[in-house]
């Protein structure tokens, strides 16, 4: 039988993926990072009142030492983040600079390892990850082959050798959203600016692609309550 431990940031991927995940791979467990980004209050905020939301268990793991040597701009707060608008987004010059400005060393990697810890303790054979086709332009370890390297990985330095599945891999945001909106995921739940504000700022690379995303498909912030 199935069981699953989720990556969860409170982020549009992951809650996407654990809405279209959670019954056939029985998540039972959640698990957000707090690794010095400057969201990170909102996010583990975000995280415990959706894992709260579909009734499953919530933990936050702290990784003090990835902010130590993280001099990116996500975590670095006297560097300005990278602010592009929405007709750059696809321009691979400009977003590829915009990932080196957010880049946390081995960030999925370290997640993904820990998840293993947990699925390998408590016998889960799945590791929920919300991986997806517009963010694997840019980020290597948003990408199948990833994944793929990982889980053979995972065949030695584990016993019970979970995989780990990322239902959204050959999605972008528009279709993301299209998703979420057929099954209902909790989007006015959804957390995924990169800044500590109250609410999402609109400006940020995240919140640009997610704002693109729901005008694609009709919709805006206001429209799902964030």
């Amino acid at each position: 039988m199935n069981k699953a431990v989720i990556l969860l940031s409170g982020g549009l991927d992951s809650v996407v993926s654990l809405a279209y995940a959670k019954d056939e791979y029985n998540t039972g467990l959640t698990l957000t990072f707090d690794y010095g980004q400057r969201a990170v209050k909102k996010e583990i905020e975000a995280s415990k009142t959706i894992a709260g939301f579909f009734n499953i268990d919530h933990k936050v793991i702290e990784v003090p030492w990835l902010k130590e040597i993280t001099n990116t701009s996500l975590v670095n707060t006297s560097l300005n983040l990278p602010e592009l608008n929405s007709d750059e987004l696809d321009n691979p010059e400009l977003t590829n600079d915009s990932a080196k400005n957010v880049w946390v060393p081995n960030r999925n990697g370290v997640f993904l390892n820990i998840a293993a810890c947990f699925a390998d303790s408590m016998n889960f054979t799945h590791i929920i990850f919300g991986a997806n086709k517009e963010e694997g332009t840019t980020f290597p370890d948003n990408t199948q082959e990833f994944i793929d390297k990982i889980n053979a990985s995972f065949e030695f330095s584990t016993l019970v050798k979970p995989k780990v599945f990322a239902p959204l891999i050959n999605f972008d945001k528009t279709e993301i959203i299209k998703l979420a909106l057929e099954i209902k995921a909790p989007l006015n739940l959804v957390r995924s600016c990169y800044i500590a504000e109250e609410k999402h700022c609109g400006k940020c690379e995240s919140c640009l692609r997610l704002k693109r995303a729901l005008e694609a498909n009709g919709k805006s912030f206001a429209d799902i309550g964030i």
